[in-house]
C-alpha cells in the first residue's frame, strides 16, 4: 500500500477529533436550550458575613491604581471588608501600591500589602500565602486588569449563602472590545464562553471552572479540595475541579458582571492563550482520572473531558494542515464522488460549531448579528494561526513539568503603553511562516490541478498563519 494512502486513516480520524469539539459546541447552544436559568436567590440573611479581596498582582504599573480605586468602592460594611493587595511586583508598581492604599486607608478602608521574598507557586502561591493573613469567611479574587463594579459584592454573596457553595463566578465583560480589530476577536470568543458554555455546564449540571478573576471563594471550600495549588498553570480550574470533585458546587451568575481589559498585542494574546492552553492539559492530565472514577453521569463526563481538553484542537489544526497534500496524493481521491469529499466534511462540519455557539451567545446578550459577520474572519483566521504557538503548549502540558508563569501584559489607559514592555521573540514565528508558505504553495498547486476540495482550507490556513505570524512580531521596549 502506497506510504501516502496510509496517511489517510490518520488523516480523518483527525478531522473527526476536531469534529468532535463542534459537536459539543452544539451540545452546549442545545442544553442551554432545553434548560431554564436557576432562580436569582434572596439576599444574604442576616448578619453580612467578613470578606478579604485579594488583588494578586506582579508588575502592573499601568492599571495596578485603576483596580485599587475600583475595588475600594466596593459596598460592603467596611469592618467587615478588608482589600489585600498580594505583591510580588520587581518595578516600581509596590510604590504606586503604595500610595493607592494609603489613599483608601484615609478614607476608612481596611488594607493589607502583602509581599513575599520569592514568586514561588506564582498566582496560586500568592493566593495561599494572603489565605494565611486573614480570617475572612469569604475570599474575593480580581486580577489587575479587572475593574468591579461597586455591587459586585452584594450580587456574589447571596449565592454563597446556600452551604454546598464553593464559589461563585461572574461574566467578564470588556473595557476596550472596540480598540482592534485583534480585541474585536477575543471579545466574540469570550462572550461565546461566558454567555454561553458557562451558563449551559451550570444550568445542565455539570462540571464548570472559576476563571480566575471576578469571583468569590469560601474559604473551607479551599482548604476542603486541599488549597491552592501552583503545580499547574491554571491554578483557578484546578482547584474548581478539585473542590466539585470534593463534594462542593459552583455557581455561575450571567448577570455578575465585571469588566475586564483585553490583551491589545497578539503577543501578549499569544502568551496569555500558551497559559491557558499548557494549563487545561495540565489539569486534564492530573484530575481526568478522577472524573471518570467519580459517580458522576457519563455525559458529565464527557462534558469535562472535552471542557478540559479543548485546547487539543490546536495542534490538530496543524497537523491536518500538513497531512493535506499527501492525502490529496492518492489516486482517484479528488474526484468528484470519491473519498477526499467525504473525508473533507468534518474539516467543513467542524466550523459550524464554534459559529452557532458565537452567534447564540450574542442573541443572548442582546448585541446585532451584523457585527459578527464582520469580526468573524479575523477571528477564524485567529484561531487558525495561534495552532502552532498553542499546539506547542498543548504538548508541554502534557509533560510533569511545572513551566514559568508567563504573565500577560496590562497596558491600561496610557497610549503607547506597550512600547515599555519588551516581549521576548517568538521562536515560533519561523514555524508559523513555514507551515503559511507549506499551505499556500498546496493550495495553489492543486487549485491548479483541479483539485477543488482541498485549495480553500489550505489558502484558510496559509491566511491564518500569515496574520498569527505578522501580527506577532515583538514589539520593542521605549
Amino acid at each position: 500500500m502506497p506510504w501516502n494512502k496510509l496517511l489517510l486513516l490518520p488523516y480523518l480520524l483527525l478531522l473527526c477529533w476536531m469534529l468532535l469539539y463542534s459537536a459539543h459546541a452544539v451540545i452546549l447552544v442545545w442544553l442551554h436550550r432545553r434548560t431554564p436559568a436557576p432562580p436569582m436567590p434572596p439576599p444574604w440573611p442576616g448578619e453580612l458575613p467578613t470578606v478579604t479581596v485579594q488583588l494578586p498582582i506582579y508588575n502592573e504599573e499601568y492599571v495596578v491604581e485603576r483596580l485599587i480605586a475600583a475595588v475600594g468602592q466596593l459596598e460592603w460594611p467596611r469592618d467587615r471588608l478588608v482589600i489585600q493587595v498580594l505583591d510580588d511586583s520587581t518595578d516600581k508598581t509596590s510604590y504606586l501600591v503604595g500610595l493607592a492604599l494609603a489613599r483608601l486607608a484615609a478614607a476608612g478602608v481596611q488594607t493589607q500589602h502583602v509581599r513575599r521574598l520569592d514568586r514561588t507557586g506564582y498566582k496560586a502561591g500568592a493566593l495561599a500565602h494572603g489565605m494565611g493573613q486573614t480570617n475572612a469567611e469569604f475570599l474575593a479574587i480580581f486580577d489587575a486588569d479587572f475593574v468591579p463594579p461597586p455591587d459586585f459584592l452584594q450580587r456574589a454573596l447571596p449565592h454563597l449563602a446556600a452551604p454546598d457553595v464553593a464559589a461563585v463566578q461572574g461574566r467578564w465583560t470588556h473595557l476596550n472590545r472596540d480598540e482592534s480589530t485583534l480585541t474585536k476577536s477575543q471579545a466574540i470568543a469570550i462572550d461565546g464562553h461566558f454567555a454561553m458554555e458557562q451558563e449551559a455546564r451550570y444550568r445542565a449540571g455539570w462540571l464548570l471552572n472559576f476563571n480566575g478573576s471576578a469571583g468569590v471563594w469560601r474559604r473551607t471550600a479551599i482548604d476542603a479540595a486541599g488549597g491552592w495549588r501552583g503545580d499547574t498553570l491554571t491554578e483557578d480550574l484546578d482547584l474548581s475541579y478539585r473542590s466539585q470533585l470534593a463534594g462542593w458546587r459552583l455557581v455561575y451568575d450571567r448577570t455578575l458582571v465585571c469588566p475586564a481589559e483585553l490583551p491589545s498585542t497578539l503577543a501578549d494574546f499569544k502568551a496569555q492563550q500558551r497559559r491557558w492552553a499548557t494549563g487545561s492539559i495540565q489539569v486534564a492530565r492530573t484530575l481526568l482520572p478522577a472524573v471518570w472514577r467519580s459517580q458522576r453521569s457519563l455525559g458529565t463526563k464527557l462534558g469535562a473531558t472535552l471542557h478540559l481538553t479543548h485546547y487539543a484542537v490546536h495542534p490538530l489544526v496543524a497537523l491536518t494542515a500538513v497531512l493535506s497534500v499527501p492525502c490529496v496524493l492518492v489516486p482517484g481521491l479528488h474526484q468528484p464522488h470519491g473519498a477526499l469529499w467525504q473525508v473533507m466534511a468534518p474539516f467543513a462540519l467542524a466550523m459550524v460549531g464554534p459559529t452557532l455557539l458565537y452567534a447564540y451567545a450574542r442573541m443572548e446578550l442582546g448585541l446585532p448579528l451584523a457585527p459578527l459577520l464582520h469580526d468573524l474572519g479575523p477571528l477564524t483566521l485567529l484561531g487558525i494561526g495561534v495552532a502552532v504557538s498553542n499546539g506547542k503548549a498543548v504538548l508541554l502540558g502534557l509533560r510533569p513539568v511545572v513551566r514559568e508563569f508567563e504573565r500577560t501584559r496590562k497596558l491600561g489607559d496610557l497610549p503607547g503603553a506597550h512600547r515599555h514592555y519588551a516581549m521576548p521573540r517568538d521562536r515560533l514565528q519561523p514555524w508559523e511562516w513555514a507551515l503559511a508558505l507549506y499551505c499556500l504553495a498546496a493550495a495553489l498547486g492543486l487549485a491548479w490541478s483541479g483539485v477543488y476540495a482541498v485549495a480553500p482550507f489550505l489558502a484558510l490556513d496559509a491566511a491564518g498563519f500569515v496574520y498569527v505570524a505578522w501580527g506577532g512580531r515583538p514589539r520593542r521596549a521605549a
